[in-house]
């Protein structure tokens, strides 16, 4: 995967979880391109709209406050988020079970922590540059804000998963 990452933000609050990212109704398949259509379908109308008509994103960043991705634990989230073309989540938090999924899913989606409230900063659909080199992520205007170090997660992610890391590294 590349070392820096560019697209828009698409932002929420705290405590967005895994129902509002892939709803239970939607979850009758674990194909990609399915979940993907059905993304964020549940969030609280004064976030947005994640899709548009045709149930296609035009974001590839999701900057959020605290806990994001708790509530059930649904691998299908980080899939549903990937296949619709997020490519990074910037939280302050992420509730463990969605973090972990993230990660050992291998879905390149990179979950970000920062200790910045970076949704005071940042509106939808602004531009953002994240440099997984030097963990910073800047906004259009010139504000940079530091992401904390994530150790081997980005090798894990890039791998296809834990279980490929493992297998790389055994």
């Amino acid at each position: 995967m590349a070392n820096l990452i560019k697209g828009k933000a698409f932002v929420v609050g705290s405590d967005i979880d895994t129902d509002q990212i892939i709803p239970a109704r939607y979850m009758t398949t674990m194909e990609p391109a399915a979940l993907a259509q059905n993304a964020m379908r549940d969030l609280a109308p004064e976030y947005g709209q994640f899709l548009d008509a045709q149930h296609k994103c035009h974001y590839q960043i999701i900057v959020a406050r605290n806990n994001f991705g708790c509530g059930s634990s649904r691998e299908h989230a980080p899939i549903a988020l990937a296949a619709a073309g997020i490519k990074a989540v910037i939280a302050n938090s992420f509730a463990r079970i969605y973090y972990r999924n993230s990660i050992n899913g291998g879905r390149s989606i990179y979950p970000l922590e920062t200790a910045d409230d970076i949704t005071a900063q940042v509106q939808t659909g602004d531009e953002l540059a994240i440099d997984l080199d030097q963990l910073t992520v800047r906004t259009a205007n010139g504000k940079t804000f530091a992401l904390k170090d994530f150790g081997p997660v980005k090798e894990i992610i890039d791998c296809g998963g834990l279980t490929a890391y493992n297998k790389k590294h055994s």
